[in-house]
């Protein structure tokens, strides 16, 4: 069983507007992604997650997005690459001074909703994310989804200087190239705690998961990202963690 680290979506909440449950889910995750003001969260949220993420031991890492509060960060911007490397800047400075306030820092970087979408799909705006991490800190990771051929991802980040690590789901389906469905199509998240549990099971095992098209399909994957937004939810990421970590 390959030792997975469990990285979550936290501090998406914005002014009164609560989106997740980060207390719930802060004890059973390796990696909070802390948005940074862009697609959600205000310093005031930021602040209290990194708080809440350094009281738990759990690494903060940086979730920049494009300038999307309506969208929550899910549609595309028809934005240049100058303007992506910078805006990824702009938001990794926010969380770094957040983290310095609270005796903590910055650990990696994982770009959210359709900014993370587009980097995989357009390799101009991955190159423009790799600038601003490489700018920013060259020895933070970037997390990037796993796929079938993860080569051409590795070859810009060797060119950048970047490491990489590879992020699989445990509650959404993939294509047979190993791409995530999009949420408009039917059965692209997966919502019973026992499938998403056992799809986290065979991804750190290194067996194949079922694409959409009912082709196999293996992902080495370095983490695995969990949400915890309601409490089937949670529960399917506390037992996630009990059998990732194994029997006591």
């Amino acid at each position: 069983m390959a030792k997975l680290l469990l990285n979550a979506d936290m501090g998406e909440s914005f002014g009164p507007w609560t989106m997740g449950q980060d207390e719930a889910v802060m004890p059973f995750v390796d990696l909070a992604n802390v948005a940074c003001g862009f697609h959600a969260a205000d310093p005031d949220t930021m602040r209290r997650t990194v708080a809440l993420a350094a009281s738990h031991g759990v690494k903060v890492g940086a979730h920049p997005a494009y300038p999307d509060l309506v969208g929550f960060g899910r549609r595309s911007l028809a934005c240049s690459p100058a303007e992506v490397e910078n805006m990824v800047l702009y938001q990794l400075g926010a969380l770094h001074a957040i983290c310095r306030a609270e005796g903590t820092r910055v650990h990696y970087v994982k770009p959210h909703g359709a900014l993370y979408n587009d980097m995989m799909k357009n390799q101009a705006t991955l190159a423009a994310i790799m600038r601003a991490v490489a700018a920013f800190d060259a020895s933070l990771p970037l997390m990037l989804m796993a796929t079938v051929n993860p080569q051409p991802a590795q070859e810009l980040a060797d060119q950048h200087g970047v490491t990489l690590w590879f992020e699989a789901f445990a509650d959404r389906a993939y294509d047979a190239a190993g791409f995530l469905v999009p949420r408009s199509q039917p059965g692209a998240v997966h919502h019973a705690p026992e499938v998403i549990v056992e799809q986290a099971r065979r991804i750190a095992a290194g067996e194949p998961l079922t694409a959409i098209d009912g082709s196999p399909l293996v992902l080495a994957a370095h983490t695995l990202c969990v949400h915890g937004d309601n409490p089937e939810s949670i529960a399917a990421v506390a037992a996630i963690r009990r059998m990732l970590d194994g029997p006591a």
